[in-house]
């Protein structure tokens, strides 16, 4: 192995090589999501509670008046289905993690770990994979949605496509970085929801912001400092057809921070590699 990776670092990999990588990593995450319809059923089962029981009870209390990007007043639950499309994606995100938690523990993440192709590669691979399973979720729920007569102009289905990609990697890239901090599965699900709900409802995904502003400035300022509350902007405007420019350079920079942290905290030099080898 030590001779292989010698001449891998001195000749370097081919891109078919480096794609081979890739296809291989998405269709190891693409059969695992086969195998587990419940992941697949769980991801859209709590969107829908919220969509058809929670935004039926609030429609008449919670009326959303006219801001961007909507050109008219809208009802509660077309203004929410964009934060339930995040929604979807930060728990798949938070359950990559949880199969890299397992990983490690069955030994699988080592073996993957081991490759001789950069490390980079190999973790970008796994989160581009998780975050194509993401995607599919997000449409499949758009579909159910727009039978609930929740529409977005048709050109906004296929503008979402980049934000889902580009919010889907850095909710990835955040549960990645936090499964290199748990040692063990078991402590896994606190942490999971210590991290998914105050994200999800410290957000604009349920509510205006303004509306929060004008209860507290405080939450409305944690707010607005949420990564989670400008994956929801990014995936709300391009249903539309724009682009919110703030959110897409926020949505940018925090995916290249987790995902950066995420590389160095499973270099096995400096990661959980090194911690539990000196352990």
């Amino acid at each position: 192995m030590t001779a292989i990776s010698d001449t891998t670092e001195r000749h370097g990999f081919s891109l078919a090589q480096y794609l081979i990588c890739l296809t291989g990593i998405v269709w190891r995450e693409a059969l695992r999501f086969i195998h587990q319809r419940e992941r697949f059923i769980s991801a859209l089962v709590r969107p829908l509670v919220w969509l058809f029981i929670f935004a039926a009870g609030f429609r008449q209390v919670l009326g959303v008046s006219i801001i961007p990007p909507y050109e008219t007043y809208v009802l509660y639950e077309v203004y929410i289905a964009p934060g339930l499309v995040a929604m979807i994606q930060l728990f798949n995100g938070m359950q990559s993690s949880l199969t890299m938690v397992y990983d490690r523990e069955t030994g699988g993440m080592r073996t993957l770990l081991v490759s001789p192709f950069p490390r980079w590669w190999l973790l970008t691979s796994k989160l581009l994979a998780g975050t194509l399973v993401s995607i599919l979720q997000a449409y499949v729920f758009l579909l159910i949605a727009w039978f609930w007569d929740i529409e977005a102009p048709a050109i906004g289905y296929l503008a979402v496509a980049p934000a889902l990609l580009l919010s889907g990697f850095m909710l990835g890239a955040l549960g990645m970085l936090i499964s290199s901090l748990i040692k063990q599965l078991e402590n896994f699900a606190g942490v999971m929801n210590f991290v998914i709900f105050p994200m999800f409802f410290a957000s604009s995904a349920l509510y205006p912001l303004w509306r929060v502003k004008e209860s507290s400035p405080l939450l409305y300022y944690v707010c607005e400092l949420n990564p989670f509350t400008h994956a929801t902007e990014l995936i709300r405007f391009a249903l539309y057809g724009q682009v919110a420019w703030i959110s897409l350079t926020v949505v940018l920079g925090c995916t290249a921070a987790f995902l950066f942290g995420a590389i160095l905290a499973y270099d096995p030099a400096r990661g959980f590699l090194a911690r539990r080898n000196g352990g």
